[in-house]
């Protein structure tokens, strides 16, 4: 697949294609200055931007994706992607119960401060 096709397909651009190769996240054929994508990379592609979308690192997802040719059908890989997942979730899950409390806080003070201006519109009026 050309990076064109790539980009078109993950809809990502091409400098960010050239990005995850210099991470040797990816490995293209190279023809000339031409890219050829393999199976494998799409695949490893796909990985990234689901690791991505879910926060983990580049370095994470890096070392997850070393652990693949380990040689015990990807036990190891599965372990440690499954030990990285549990720590992210948790950690999406703190932000959530912090961003509930801010949006309570925020919210009664919104509430607060339209009462405070109703009760300043009343007096002026009066």
């Amino acid at each position: 697949m050309t990076i064109r096709a790539m980009c078109d397909t993950f809809d990502v651009t091409p400098r960010t294609l050239r990005f995850y190769e210099a991470k040797e996240l990816l490995s293209p054929i190279r023809e000339g200055q031409k890219r050829l994508f393999t199976r494998r990379d799409r695949g490893r592609l796909k990985l990234i931007l689901r690791g991505k979308r879910f926060g983990f690192t580049l370095e994470d997802i890096r070392q997850l994706l070393s652990l693949y040719d380990l040689g015990d059908q990807q036990q190891t890989q599965l372990k440690r992607t499954l030990e990285i997942a549990r720590q992210r979730l948790d950690a999406m899950r703190q932000q959530r119960a912090d961003l509930d409390s801010a949006i309570g806080e925020l919210d009664e003070q919104i509430i607060a401060g339209q009462q405070l201006l109703t009760e300043k519109m009343r007096q002026s009026a009066a």
